[in-house]
């Protein structure tokens, strides 16, 4: 289930790094943590949005100045997600970077559209690879129009699928149809402007740092519909639950505002 998130900003004009995920990470575990569920303490099944309203940017980073801001917070589980919740709509105020956010409401999106070939944009960076300190393998380019690309994907999803418990071993082997389509008119365009859709990011694992290569763009994914409605609730590619990876499909309504934003960003 996927749900939208509404905060109150309490200091307006405050700001965030402009990839502020690994806050966003932060406080997500805090909160479960916090909550004393011990089940979900190392549960990482989940996957979330940056956050979103009006900005402005400057060297600082990502400012604020809407009233509220927005938060997509995802997970296939039911059951952490609403204790997630609990947790969160209990505490008065949430520090992110030097954000004052309250937690307002909250409301469940659209499911997902049916059928085996999706459109789906980007609304937090996909991660191919694996990282590891003081490896630069994390930070490998691949372009999105190699077949090493979706490959890299696909073994991901099927070993993320697995670990739910919820696939068996003959179901997954059903799952072979899987072939991600970068829109090839966006990637030419974005290079003819100068722009960049693969940037490197900051990752935090046990208090270590790592880098690891992002890629945003829109893309049709081809896949059955358990592939598809696992990617959507919980992310593609590796570090989901570092708030990575998250998809919105091409067509919803909130999409349009959202990466005007991000190109702008």
């Amino acid at each position: 289930m996927r749900i939208r998130i509404v905060f109150s900003l309490k200091n307006r004009g405050a700001y965030v790094p402009f990839h502020h995920q690994f806050l966003l990470a932060q406080a997500v575990k805090g909160l479960v943590m916090l909550g004393g569920k011990s089940d979900f303490f190392s549960f990482n099944q989940y996957n979330f949005s940056g956050l979103k309203g009006q900005i402005k940017i400057s060297r600082k980073g990502l400012h604020f100045y809407s009233s509220r801001i927005t938060l997509v917070f995802s997970s296939s589980s039911k059951e952490f997600t609403e204790y997630f919740l609990s947790v969160l709509f209990a505490q008065k105020e949430l520090i992110i970077g030097n954000l004052q956010l309250i937690p307002e409401a909250h409301e469940s999106e659209e499911s997902i559209a049916s059928g085996e070939a999706i459109k789906f944009l980007c609304i937090s960076p996909i991660v191919l690879l694996q990282a590891s300190f003081n490896d630069e393998q994390g930070k490998r380019f691949i372009s999105p129009e190699n077949d090493e690309f979706s490959d890299l994907l696909y073994d991901n999803t099927m070993a993320r699928m697995e670990a739910t418990g919820k696939y068996p071993s003959n179901t997954l082997s059903n799952f072979y149809k899987f072939q991600l389509v970068a829109d090839h008119d966006y990637l030419t365009k974005i290079q003819t402007m100068h722009k960049k859709f693969a940037r490197i990011y900051p990752l935090f694992d046990s208090d270590v740092k790592y880098e690891v290569r992002g890629y945003t763009f829109p893309f049709t994914l081809y896949a059955p519909q358990p592939v598809q409605q696992f990617v959507y609730e919980n992310g593609l590619g590796h570090f989901s639950h570092k708030g990575f990876g998250m998809l919105d499909v091409a067509n919803a309504s909130s999409i349009a505002k959202e990466e005007s934003m991000e190109m702008h960003a």
